[in-house]
């Protein structure tokens, strides 16, 4: 039997070039607090995202929490529950009121034509999240925000590298925060970071990621710890190198998935947006039981039987979760609870090959009914 295919493997640069990157640590014992591979990559990174400011983090979900605590928010915040735990969980952990606004069935971002009926005399902010490369509505939210004087969160934790209209897309909003994580386009192993424009929010962020600390006798505010270390950086200084050949090469991937399956029936693929330079994340495919004639966890079940790893995601939908037992009513969101029973990302990282891209295809349209 062939081996498994996992739903992603991580991009990793040549050995060699990562153990000369991180060699001059062993001459400087320089391993966090900010080194010359953290500014170094930091600096390349607003270059090459075209943003104004970044600040670099242990990981996308402190990027996500310390942001909303930077920007001193209080009360309602009007958000998505079809994304990954981490963004609910850094609202409530932040002692706000997470107000959840459902998807769009095209693009599963959030529906900008029910945000304004969701906003009360409570509301300080709107955390939309870009949903496996798609982004989200921005001239509207962006519209809606300045009409109610909200600030805006993107999490843009799935659109590394991705531009809008030429621009990048964490030069939007007030804030844009990026997960590094291992299994994403770009990673630093683990590691966040934070788009800004406002260099006092940059002043408070920076407090909070590192206890306030400003000289070995100064302790301006309280904080936190969530320094990106120099052993991440220098993992991403190396793979920056290489991301645009891994999104090139994620792109042929997703071309060879899209002419097996689409024009299938009962198969809604990923839309391609106009506008949108797309990094190639993930590759949805939303199942349609009555048309394709098997459902969404039937065609997970084909596929882990020949070893392939797909995985439902996003399953459950946040506000669902049994920490939020009896808070929230899904049928508030009734978009994002269709598409979480149906969805399935296939796998898809950059060294897969085609071959294995044909099995997949072979497994699920053999599987209709």
């Amino acid at each position: 039997m062939d081996s498994k295919i996992l739903v992603t493997r991580s991009s990793m640069p040549p050995i060699e070039e990562y153990i000369e990157e991180i060699k001059e640590m062993w001459d400087s014992h320089w391993l966090t607090n900010m080194g010359p591979k953290h500014r170094g990559l930091q600096e390349k990174l607003e270059e090459y995202l075209g943003v104004e400011h970044i600040d670099l983090l242990t990981n996308g979900h402190m990027a996500l929490e310390l942001s909303m605590q930077a920007l001193n928010l209080h009360g309602e915040v009007i958000t998505t529950p079809y994304t990954f735990a981490s963004t609910t969980h850094a609202i409530v952990r932040n002692g706000l009121t997470p107000v959840f606004c459902d998807v769009n069935p095209v693009d599963f971002t959030m529906d900008v034509t029910k945000i304004e009926e969701l906003i009360t005399d409570k509301t300080c902010a709107i955390v939309s999240v870009h949903v496996y490369g798609n982004i989200c509505n921005i001239e509207e939210i962006e519209r809606i925000a300045k009409k109610y004087s909200l600030k805006v969160i993107y999490d843009a934790a799935h659109t590394f590298g991705v531009r809008y209209k030429g621009k990048g897309i964490g030069d939007f909003g007030d804030v844009s925060c990026f997960s590094f994580h291992a299994t994403k386009v770009f990673n630093s192993i683990e590691g966040g970071a934070v788009c800004f424009h406002d260099k006092e929010f940059g002043e408070a962020l920076y407090n909070l990621k590192n206890f306030g600390i400003h000289g070995p006798e100064r302790v301006e505010a309280v904080g936190a710890n969530a320094k990106m270390n120099e052993f991440c950086a220098a993992m991403g200084l190396c793979n920056l190198r290489h991301v645009d050949e891994e999104i090139a090469k994620r792109k042929k991937i997703v071309e060879r998935y899209r002419t097996h399956l689409d024009g299938t029936d009962g198969i809604q693929l990923n839309p391609v947006q106009d506008g949108v330079t797309p990094n190639y994340a993930y590759f949805p495919a939303v199942f349609d039981e009555k048309e394709f004639g098997s459902s969404r966890n039937e065609v997970f079940e084909a596929l882990a039987e020949q070893g392939i790893g797909a995985r439902k995601y996003f399953y459950p939908i946040t506000n669902s979760f049994e920490c939020f037992h009896g808070q929230y009513d899904v049928n508030d969101t009734p978009v994002a609870l269709h598409l979480s029973k149906r969805v399935l990302t296939l796998p898809l990282y950059a060294d897969m090959s085609l071959d294995d891209v044909d099995r997949i295809c072979e497994i699920i349209l053999s599987s209709k009914k």
